[in-house]
């Protein structure tokens, strides 16, 4: 594995010197690649029918969208998304929704697992997935590469992050924020010197020793958050690392293993010039039902922690071409009805009603996410299929989350009288408290659970 080396040399002083000289940043020399996900296990039965980053968001959006915008937002718009699993939802998606310019160098190309002449192994973890299409990232004139998630839920300007590494010669950093210790069990965990350097690393910590010894002192959280920062007292990797050109094919050579996180980085830890770019804003990991349902929930708040209001750093979907909802004598609070829903539910409190939603009279909605549909149902019905994607009437739904393409039928209550943490059925899961009705399924009239 061999690349022509792109990189250009440059006097840089170190951050904390007074008089830093500026640093020039150009977006056009980073490429980003977005690792699109494996199974998602703690995310099914959501990933029955498509991989996590496909996953409907917000109503309208999809997962894969955060990243990819927040790509295009900061200038990088040289992009690879790397696929595997169940990604003929995600592959259409981008289609659809992303056409890089005629009369600029960016591009969206997608590098879905293959059979290689001298490889036929399906990829073994990120830096494997990575490892088997550096042939493709060599091919790209860039400095850095920029390593992403498809499953995460953040806005951050890469052009910060780009300076920084610049500043301070970093073969490596690695986007951190102050976690909690629930947190921090599940995350990569560093410690810093005053200049930023990880001396440390650890992925997902398993005893209390190894919390113990990366805790860091209050006055380091506050320089990040100086609010609500008595219950967080360590710093966890976000999994967006920027590499260097030179020092990703080096590291990928020397360490052969397959997973970032918990091989690759502490080598690179080990070797030095890797540093930490301390986030300041709200980040989520949606790897679970639980962080799926409350992220998603969190968007009907009044101020909610993800501005995806901020007309300087939009979300990019797909654009449907659809009218904007129609809703009749339905009593509405903290919710959000996306285009083409036809709304005739008595209430609808603290829910996400996605595009095509159709919701019959008397209806009552409470604490839910309804991802919509792709089409309103069959045009032609038949004994086997139900004549339009709905909620019939009369029905009361509670804290629960309705996948595409399914019909309820009347008086139908998903309310979890039985308050199960966990249950499985052909149609009905529950996780977390939280009920999931699978894509496609039917529920007829009078169904309780």
């Amino acid at each position: 594995m061999s690349c022509p080396d792109t990189m250009q040399s440059a006097e840089l002083k170190h951050p904390t010197e007074k008089k830093p000289i500026h640093v020039p940043i150009d977006m056009n020399r980073v490429a980003a690649i977005v690792l699109g996900g494996g199974e998602g296990t703690r995310l099914f039965p959501l990933t029955a029918t498509r991989c996590k980053p496909a996953i409907s968001f917000g109503g309208r959006f999809r997962l894969i969208d955060i990243p990819l915008s927040n790509s295009i937002n900061s200038g990088c718009l040289k992009i690879y998304v790397i696929t595997q699993f169940l990604s003929t939802s995600l592959h259409q998606h981008i289609c659809k929704t992303y056409h890089p310019g005629t009369y600029n160098t960016g591009f969206i190309e997608l590098l879905p697992a293959e059979q290689k002449p001298n490889n036929k192994n399906w990829f073994q973890g990120t830096a494997d997935a990575v490892r088997q299409n550096m042939e493709y990232f060599c091919e790209t004139a860039v400095d850095y590469f920029l390593i992403l998630s498809g499953d995460q839920l953040y806005n951050i300007n890469f052009q910060e992050m780009l300076r920084f590494a610049k500043t301070t010669d970093a073969d490596l950093v690695v986007a951190a924020l102050p976690v909690n210790d629930e947190d921090a069990k599940r995350m990569g965990l560093l410690k810093v010197d005053g200049k930023r350097q990880i001396t440390d690393f650890h992925e997902k910590p398993e005893t209390q020793e190894i919390l113990n010894r990366f805790r860091i002192p209050t006055k380091v959280i506050k320089e990040v958050k100086n609010d609500g920062t008595d219950n967080l007292h360590y710093l966890g990797s976000m999994g967006i690392y920027l590499f260097k050109r030179e020092a990703l094919l080096k590291l990928l050579q020397q360490d052969p293993r397959e997973d970032f996180g918990k091989h690759l980085i502490p080598t690179q830890v080990n070797q030095g010039k890797t540093f930490a770019y301390l986030y300041k804003g709200y980040w989520e990991d949606i790897g679970t039902i639980e962080s799926f349902y409350n992220a998603n929930l969190a968007l009907t708040e009044r101020n909610p922690k993800f501005d995806w209001y901020d007309e300087n750093n939009l979300v990019f979907t797909s654009h449907n071409n659809l009218p904007g909802p129609k809703i009749y004598n339905t009593q509405i609070n903290s919710s959000i009805i996306c285009e083409g829903s036809l709304i005739e539910a008595k209430e609808i409190t603290h829910s996400i009603l996605g595009m095509r939603t159709v919701v019959k009279k008397g209806t009552v909605i409470r604490h839910s996410y309804i991802t919509g549909n792709d089409s309103y149902g069959p045009t032609m019905p038949t004994e086997l299929s139900p004549p339009c994607f709905q909620i019939g009437e009369n029905c009361v739904i509670e804290r629960a989350i309705i996948d595409k393409h399914v019909y309820i039928g009347n008086d139908v209550k998903l309310i979890n009288k039985n308050k199960l943490m966990h249950y499985n059925s052909d149609d009905i899961y529950i996780r977390d408290g939280i009920i999931i009705v699978t894509r496609g399924a039917t529920l007829p009239d009078g169904f309780t659970i």
